[in-house]
């Protein structure tokens, strides 16, 4: 299609013409996340081995480590369209990231907390401050400061800009979250899913982290479509196509 035909890229970065389709994919994503959660759960609490070393306390991770690997893909994905609405001013991008903020915040408090009940057992502490866990806690304290800085500002534009700054200065954390257990000694054991070559972590423990991961990726998806539905109607509230569009739901 040409640029100005009707399926181009910037046919849906449009807000008219996003939201129909977000709410086409929502309920495609909602189903997968459910089905995929589903499994995962019943592969990592059933069919997953026992730990030789940790024993049942391990299948904490099947939980852990997916929200820990979400927490960063949702502040990359928030600060790459926090960068896509610097650069080109598209709205959508200022939505999309302004949205991502509360989830990633959810996913970082998840790691977090599992964390935290994963170390009593094994470490025997609830809390360490060796890098990893000090540099997932900066994290959520870099969700938190974009959401106050957007709520202190009053227009949405404006806001959107700070936040998008704010945001790639922050983003500078996640390699240093990745790469923190090869740069200093922690308590947390090296990458055996990321790593080069070969996984280490057996597949009978490997498939569930995958899966649980999938779900909460298409988790956050839902999620977003649905913020961001209400977003639109918010922002668009007085245009025409919104004022014809819920007087048909009326």
């Amino acid at each position: 299609m040409t640029k100005t035909g009707r399926f181009s890229w910037f046919y849906f970065s449009s807000p008219q013409s996003f939201y129909p389709l977000a709410g086409a994919l929502q309920p495609w994503f909602a189903g997968l996340a459910v089905i995929l959660c589903a499994v995962g759960l019943y592969i990592s609490f059933l069919v997953a081995p026992t730990d030789a070393q940790q024993g049942e306390a391990y299948r904490i991770i099947f939980i852990h480590v997916p929200a820990a690997w979400m927490s960063m893909f949702v502040y990359v994905c928030m600060a790459g369209a926090g960068a896509i609405a610097l650069v080109w001013n598209v709205k959508l991008f200022e939505m999309f990231a302004g949205n991502c903020a509360a989830v990633g915040a959810s996913f970082t408090f998840l790691a977090l907390a599992t964390g935290s009940l994963w170390g009593k057992p094994m470490w025997g502490t609830w809390w360490a401050w060796d890098a990893r866990m000090t540099s997932e806690l900066i994290l959520f304290f870099l969700y938190i400061g974009y959401m106050a800085l957007q709520a202190s500002i009053d227009d949405p534009r404006r806001a959107a800009r700070a936040s998008a700054i704010l945001a790639l200065v922050g983003v500078v954390n996640i390699p240093v979250i990745h790469f923190s257990v090869q740069w200093w000694n922690t308590l947390h054991q090296p990458a055996s899913v990321s790593k080069m070559g070969t996984p280490t972590i057996a597949p009978s423990m490997l498939i569930p982290l995958l899966l649980m991961a999938l779900a909460f990726t298409f988790y956050f998806f839902m999620v977003i479509l649905i913020r961001m539905r209400n977003e639109i109607l918010e922002r668009e509230r007085h245009t025409t196509w919104v004022s014809q569009l819920l007087e048909s739901k009326a």
